[in-house]
């Protein structure tokens, strides 16, 4: 079968034949070691060769991957030894008919356009035997009626709101707030699903798939046929709880144990605007105000996760707003204080925030709860409607006297701190619940005055929400034709100056809110940073601006295309790039040589209980090819984004996040073409025929080999 897949294979690609690669290790050797030499270079020189005439790897792909929780599994996998099919490619869902029915050479393997990838298509193939994978090309442009696998209640049973607290709001019963969710990434399929990212190697499949797979005159294609193979056999079964009592007994009783699944986790990134003791605990009587975002998003595919609406708008403006703040010369007498915090983990039932407040009702977290003032969360700001941003509030808790008269106070600031600039906020309604928020996290917890600000009222505005269609083109970013990479980086983009704004309305609340008394008209955001942000960020991690901020041994993070999975290895990217993101926009540069700045405990005025210190590349020198790195000392701090639930071993848990990814050994991807059923049996046969004939001849030979090798006498020999 090997050499007639190889041979349809060369008229397939063109390529060179096996004999040329055999001939190129040829050399002049004795004539009696023949056989020998040609096993020795069929062995050594043509294995190789021969894999890549059969097959052609696909090598830009996403997997889909098993995620499980408390309860139950979802996502795809692979058999053990991948899942192989005939490739058909289906444009239209008329085109589906051949892989659920007429087709005469099931499985198949479909290459979906990425129009059809819905939920409707999708529950079509999961009841049958006759489909073995699914590759998904990219739909451009984006699915103009909006693609979101999430759920239409994001995070249901894991906020604020149930039974006991707001059951006329629980389950998104008010507001559905992703009314175009499907739920597909919630989903269990048991065949594997790929995401095709290549252009050129979609058009590769495609080109396969007419050559040989196409359907002549209503009737099937004749072989050699094309064919995929996909590998993403998962570790990990049934549940978070099933998999984890698996690995924990592997670990206890194993010499080398087998780990099948692990938690979701990372680092919540947090910072202050007046240093405190982040080993310490700050004074019962000192008050803290909060602002928070999230910093992860998710898509049906494994670590391809955008996130440009859902998650980066908010959080570069997070940042835009830090540094307006740290520029203001009276910060340090502000009568409160000022957190800047960053959430990881949120997408899965809320990881980060639930395990800040884990830790601050532990006493294991430099604040407490009594400490908060109030809490201010950005959470999707990108596309507003006439720049209008929605402030909503929690109505259960504003049934409470003292808690509506700070929460007025805290509307009322932030509505008059928006007069004069181009963005306008208002109040999403009394009545009005949450939308899903890190915020609800710590209404859990104790009733505390906050607003989440959003573009949207009711539903999401965002119609690609947790989606890889959640991209920079979702927020409008448009860039001129023809800019060099370092222009791009610079260029300031309407999408940067609009989220401008709105860091500089939430800058100059939060420094009245603060107790702040001087004038806020010197309080602006940087239209240039943000746009470095949102560029870094979204379109290319691996620019001079991040290069210059991060630490030499960490350089290897900045890859090209950005994306924000939270993961089970920390911390992520996104993580490290936030903190020093962070460190550079509201730290001080001190002049401290290396050998301080990276053991500044050996420096009496360092501080190092209340600052960190991070000895950072810098910008290339312009004379030379060396950088000019320097100490930068900041706030900016780590803090673990481990859902409480692991650390109790609760991983039935209904009060915290049980999220964890299956293990896997390999992922990949590869086409070839394939022989019909009946040549496969004929060469089985005659293989096993010549493999008999061998050994009996071997036999014979063996047991003749005193007659047939033996040496004659020589007839002029005499003996005597």
């Amino acid at each position: 079968m090997a050499a007639v897949a190889a041979a349809a294979a060369r008229r397939a690609w063109g390529s060179r034949g096996i004999e040329a690669a055999a001939g190129s290790c040829r050399a002049p050797l004795p004539a009696w070691w023949g056989l020998l030499l040609a096993v020795l270079a069929a062995g050594s020189c043509q294995g190789n060769s021969v894999e890549r005439k059969i097959y052609i790897p696909l090598n830009k792909t996403a997997p889909c991957v098993r995620l499980l929780n408390a309860t139950h599994q979802i996502g795809c996998q692979s058999s053990i030894s991948g899942d192989t099919g005939v490739i058909h490619v289906v444009e239209k869902e008329e085109d589906l008919n051949w892989v659920l029915a007429d087709g005469p050479h099931p499985p198949y393997m479909i290459l979906l356009d990425g129009n059809l990838f819905n939920r409707r298509v999708m529950l079509q193939l999961k009841g049958t035997a006759r489909v073995s994978g699914l590759a998904v090309a990219i739909a451009k442009p984006s699915p103009p009626q909006g693609f979101s696998p999430g759920l239409k209640c994001p995070n249901d049973g894991f906020g604020v709101y149930s039974k006991d607290y707001g059951p006329q709001f629980a389950h998104c019963n008010k507001t559905v707030w992703n009314p175009v969710g499907s739920g597909l990434s919630y989903e269990d399929f048991d065949f594997p699903i790929f995401l095709l990212e290549d252009a050129n190697e979609t058009q590769v499949i495609k080109q396969c798939y007419q050559d040989h797979n196409v359907p002549r005159d209503g009737s099937g294609p004749e072989y050699p046929l094309c064919a995929m193979q996909l590998f993403s056999h998962m570790h990990a079964v049934t549940s978070t709880v099933t998999c984890m009592r698996r690995s924990s007994l592997q670990s206890t009783f194993s010499i080398n144990p087998e780990v099948v699944c692990d938690p979701l986790l990372d680092y919540n990134v947090w910072s202050t605007l007046q240093p405190i003791n982040s080993s310490g605990k700050v004074d019962p009587e000192k008050e803290v105000i909060i602002v928070a975002t999230r910093i992860d998003s998710h898509s049906f595919f494994w670590n391809i996760a955008p996130g440009a609406e859902s998650a980066v708008s908010s959080f570069v403006t997070h940042l835009a707003a830090a540094e307006a703040l740290h520029k203001m010369s009276d910060v340090h007498m502000l009568q409160r204080n000022i957190m800047f915090t960053f959430f990881q983990g949120e997408t899965f039932d809320y990881i980060g925030s639930s395990r800040m407040v884990y830790d601050m009702e532990k006493d294991k977290f430099p604040l407490r709860l009594d400490n908060i003032h109030s809490f201010v969360e950005l959470n999707q700001v990108a596309l507003r409607n006439d720049s209008v941003l929605w402030m909503h509030t929690d109505p259960v808790s504003r049934m409470n006297q003292s808690v509506e008269v700070q929460v007025r106070n805290l509307l009322d600031i932030l509505s008059n701190s928006s007069v004069g600039a181009s963005v306008t906020l208002q109040e999403a309604g009394y009545s009005q619940p949450l939308p899903p928020s890190s915020f609800q996290r710590f209404l859990r917890a104790r009733h505390i005055p906050g607003v989440v600000l959003t573009d949207h009222k009711t539903a999401f505005q965002n119609r690609y929400y947790q989606s890889m269609y959640d991209t920079p083109e979702n927020i409008r970013m448009q860039y001129p034709e023809g800019l060099r990479p370092e222009e791009t980086l610079e260029y300031v983009t309407d999408t940067a100056k609009s989220l401008a704004e709105v860091a500089t309305v939430v800058a100059r609340a939060l420094y009245r809110l603060a107790g702040g008394a001087n004038n806020t008209s010197a309080i602006q955001a940087d239209p240039k940073t943000v746009s470095r942000m949102l560029y870094g960020f979204l379109i290319k991690m691996n620019n001079s601006w991040f290069q210059s901020i991060i630490k030499p041994d960490i350089k290897g993070i900045l890859g090209d295309v950005p994306q924000h999975y939270v993961a089970v290895s920390s911390p992520v990217n996104t993580t490290y790039l936030v903190q020093y993101v962070l460190a550079n926009l509201t730290g001080t540069v001190v002049n401290l040589t290396k050998e301080e700045c990276l053991n500044p405990e050996k420096t009496p005025s360092s501080e190092k209980e209340m600052y960190e210190y991070a000895w950072v590349q810098g910008s290339l020198d312009p004379n030379s090819t060396s950088r000019v790195p320097y100490c930068v000392r900041s706030t900016v701090h780590l803090s673990k984004a481990l859902s409480p639930a692991f650390e109790l071993r609760q991983w039935g848990s209904t009060e915290y996040s049980t999220w964890t990814e299956s293990r896997w050994k390999e992922i990949r991807a590869r086409i070839f073409l394939v022989a019909s059923k009946e040549l496969e049996i004929i060469t089985l046969v005659v293989g096993i025929a010549i493999l008999v004939f061998s050994l009996l001849a071997t036999y014979f030979i063996n047991a003749k080999a005193d007659v047939l090798f033996s040496i004659p006498r020589d007839p002029g020999a005499v003996a005597y």
